[in-house]
């Protein structure tokens, strides 16, 4: 039985939780826990719903590698054909690491410091997504200082509001990122005088978890008005870049599909005019969200007068979605626990936090030794995961077919404080 939003997650006639036909418990007893697992299977259908709904129409899909930055991520994304949103330096080097062509790299971000912009130039990404009139003063003389142009595009905040968490909501104009709608056609001008930049395009990104086609088309639809104002001014604009933020189903959402999506913003594109530019799209946890799973092992169960406590061997510092967004991620036990009647438990780390939880007030049957599951975890998983309380990270694997493969290492001990030094 498929699990609703996880067409290559299912349970077997035994009640064993699979991922494309693995078992779970098995991986987690050979590979340990706490335990992160994707499927490469899985990235690529995803994927695959964007290239549909693009094919015959100019563009490029850069996968906001954010969401999950591991090498074989990347590489997946890479031979697909995908380009990439990066937000810094460490990320530029990681996403070339793993083969990426600098020529589909989008360069976003608020705080891109001088180093990071003459690296980018060095190896030649597509564009700069320029966020304030600040970085565009500081790129033109990077680049001025390199005898280099640089191609830009400016990034617009158009004050729509994408219905999603405070904290990944990014196109109101109370947020730190883009520029004004009301003063893009200033920072347009100021760019075009500027002659080490080049001028290219116009980029938007609202937020993250976006459920909803509105937002997109009402952000799209200011955009485009930007567009005829900023030609008019005789500054051509090759490419309209409408950012990511897709959602994924964790609950109950009905989020669109990419086809719905995409069609959906090519369709406004054409019946405005503009259907001959380059359209680009940058998703993140819509492509791996879904895709991946944290394994962790129950350790104790703690009832309580008031509240019963399951506690793993994964925390906050391996997962830090619930604890930072209060964000519902399903938890399911890996296999049945024979003879263990199911009871309400909030599932807990043994992180020395009380934020430290990674679901709550769940039903559940288990005991400790069973192996849970948390579901949809492939995306601000492992990308967010720390050493809080000298805790070593997860090791990850990627499921490819038969293949099993290990994809990140465990970090032991050792690591933790490899780089630190005693005092003589």
């Amino acid at each position: 039985m498929t699990l609703p939003g996880h067409p290559h997650l299912a349970r077997d006639a035994q009640g064993e939780l699979r991922l494309e036909g693995h078992s779970l418990a098995d991986l987690a007893r050979r590979h340990g826990t706490p335990l992160y697992v994707y499927s490469r299977a899985a990235m690529l259908d995803a994927l695959a719903g964007y290239q549909r709904a693009l094919e015959g129409l100019p563009h490029l899909i850069c996968y906001a590698m954010k969401a999950n930055s591991n090498l074989a991520v990347l590489q997946t994304f890479a031979r697909a054909g995908c380009g990439f949103d990066i937000v810094s330096g460490g990320e530029l080097e990681r996403v070339l690491a793993a083969g990426a062509e600098p020529s589909k790299i989008v360069f976003s971000g608020v705080g891109k410091t001088a180093a990071e912009m003459r690296r980018a130039l060095e190896v030649g990404v597509h564009c700069f997504n320029v966020e304030s009139l600040g970085e565009l003063e500081r790129l033109a003389e990077v680049a001025a200082a390199m005898g280099r142009r640089a191609p830009v595009s400016l990034r617009v905040n158009p004050d729509v509001d994408a219905g999603t968490h405070p904290y990944i909501s990014t196109g109101l104009k109370d947020n730190k990122f883009g520029i004004p709608h009301d003063e893009a056609l200033a920072a347009y001008r100021r760019a075009a005088a500027l002659p080490s930049l080049q001028v290219i395009g116009i980029d938007c990104h609202i937020g993250s978890q976006i459920t909803q086609l509105e937002p997109y088309l009402d952000a799209l639809g200011r955009l485009l008005d930007l567009v005829e104002a900023v030609e008019a001014e005789g500054i051509a604009l090759a490419h309209v870049d409408v950012g990511g933020g897709l959602g994924i189903t964790y609950t109950d959402e009905a989020p669109p599909a990419p086809e719905t999506l995409v069609r959906a913003l090519a369709e406004l594109m054409r019946a405005r005019g503009h259907g001959h530019r380059e359209l680009i799209v940058e998703p993140g946890r819509s492509l791996v969200g879904n895709a991946g799973v944290l394994l962790a092992e129950v350790q104790y169960l703690k009832p309580g007068e008031t509240k019963n406590f399951c506690i793993v061997d994964a925390a906050m510092n391996d997962l830090v979605r619930p604890a930072m967004y209060e964000a519902w991620m399903a938890i399911e036990p890996c296999r049945p626990s024979a003879g263990t009647a199911a009871a309400t438990w909030d599932v807990v780390g043994p992180v020395c936090e009380s934020g430290d939880w990674l679901g709550r007030d769940r039903r559940l049957a288990v005991a400790p030794g069973d192996i849970v599951a948390v579901l949809s975890a492939g995306a601000y998983g492992m990308a967010m995961a720390g050493n809080y309380n000298s805790r070593p990270r997860a090791a990850e694997i990627m499921l490819d077919g038969d293949a099993v493969h290990v994809v990140r290492e465990r970090e032991d001990a050792r690591a933790l404080f490899a780089l630190e030094r005693l005092l003589d």
